[in-house]
């Protein structure tokens, strides 16, 4: 029986949508199925691409097309933000294309619609121009209506309590 993939979105301001997407990952890969995920907004040495590229190379590959420091809508979009996010788009289009990966994320894209890093336009398109092979999913905050609505499954991450309100910063294997 052939694969078929769906367009799936965890949004929302509770924790967990790129862990959702790891563990999406990681099944796959028990399955032998190969995943692509292009980080946006994200630099640095997080557990995940320690833990790929000791486990899991040849299976998952993890991309990051951010900046070391996250944008903030009071300062306004850089050039070189706009250059990470169009490169990581660009790179995530031909993960869907190349027919190499049955999985592919955009991990955080959701964030970098939200602050018009990009237009909407171009993640549209990779949604609807996405091979029926290719699983799709979109992650981060403040997922746009249009992107909702092409999505099969939408998950919402609803914060109820988070220990960054008690002041524990990101932990080392946790977080980070």
């Amino acid at each position: 029986m052939e694969f078929t993939g769906c367009i799936q979105v965890y949004t929302g301001n509770g924790k967990g949508k790129t862990t959702a997407a790891l563990g999406l990952a990681l099944r796959a890969a028990g399955r032998g199925m190969k995943t692509y995920m292009a980080q946006f907004m994200k630099k640095g040495e997080y557990g995940e691409l320690l833990a790929v590229a000791r486990h899991l190379a040849g299976l998952v590959t993890i991309e990051q097309f951010g900046l070391p420091e996250f944008h903030h809508r009071d300062r306004g979009v850089s050039p070189a933000e706009v250059q990470a996010a169009e490169a990581g788009l660009a790179a995530a289009a031909a993960a869907i294309a190349c027919g190499d990966y049955q999985i592919v994320v955009l991990d955080e894209i959701n964030t970098l619609l939200h602050f018009q890093i990009v237009p909407v336009e171009p993640v549209l398109r990779l949604m609807d121009d996405r091979p029926a092979g290719v699983e799709l999913v979109l992650t981060g905050r403040y997922a746009p209506q249009a992107v909702l609505d092409r999505a099969d499954l939408v998950t919402e991450m609803r914060e109820v309590r988070h220990y960054y309100q008690k002041g524990l910063q990101a932990r080392t294997g946790i977080e980070k």
